[in-house]
Order: structure tokens, then C-alpha cells, then sequence
């Protein structure tokens, strides 16, 4: 099980918050340029996809615990959200984005840790 002294909580802070603020960085311009109905569209996209990035980002900094730095990354990511909002009702298509930020963050640790213990090969270069 992991302690709290196991966490990285630095690098999951700045990882949620930069995972968040790319969310706003893609949905805006979109929804500026495709309209606000765009929303229901983007926001869940480029929820997982930010906190995917981000918590692939933080969870190869850390040497254990790589799936729960990411899902920590998108946990923290909605956090930062709802306290913006302070706690607003919201369409269902935030609260999937919201469902998808943790999802996304958890894929992201994931791919970190098949990347981390995948066999390395002297000879990787292909043949062909």
C-alpha cells in the first residue's frame, strides 16, 4: 500500500495544474471558433488527453507508484476545476470530463509503468 511519504505531491500539484490549464488551452480557442455548443465536444477530449500527458509526465519522474501519480495528476486536475467553479452544477459532459481527467491521468501512470519495466533489447534496431 502507499504512504503518503511514497507520493511525489509536488510533482502531482504541478502536474494536475498544468494538466488543467492545457484543458483551457485547447477548449477555448475551440469553443471561440466552433462555438460554445462545442463544448459538450472538447472539454471531454482534451480532458483526457491533458491529464494522459501529464500524468505519463509525472509518473516517470517517480520510481513506485506510477498508475496512482497519475490518477492523483487528474484527481488533482478536477480539484483545481471545481474550485474555480466553486462546486456549480455542471452539464453532464464536465462530470464525464471530470470522470475522464482520472481515467486519462491513470493511462497515462500506465504507460509510464509499461514503459518503465518493458524488456530491453541490446539488438532493438529493426531488420526490416
Amino acid at each position: 500500500m502507499a504512504t503518503m511519504k511514497s507520493i511525489s505531491w509536488g510533482w502531482v500539484l504541478l502536474g494536475g495544474f498544468l494538466a488543467e490549464l492545457l484543458v483551457f488551452v485547447i477548449v477555448i480557442p475551440v469553443s471561440l471558433v466552433a462555438g460554445r455548443a462545442s463544448l459538450i465536444y472538447s472539454a471531454p477530449l482534451a480532458s483526457f488527453l491533458a491529464t494522459f500527458a501529464f500524468g505519463f509526465w509525472v509518473a516517470r519522474k517517480t520510481p513506485q507508484y506510477r498508475v496512482l501519480h497519475g490518477l492523483l495528476v487528474g484527481v488533482v486536475a478536477t480539484a483545481i476545476y471545481l474550485g474555480l467553479t466553486r462546486g456549480r452544477p455542471e452539464p453532464l459532459a464536465y462530470v464525464i470530463a471530470h470522470v475522464l481527467k482520472a481515467l486519462g491521468g491513470a493511462a497515462g501512470g500506465g504507460v509510464a509503468l509499461y514503459r518503465a519495466t518493458r524488456p530491453k533489447f541490446a539488438g532493438s534496431a529493426s531488420r526490416y
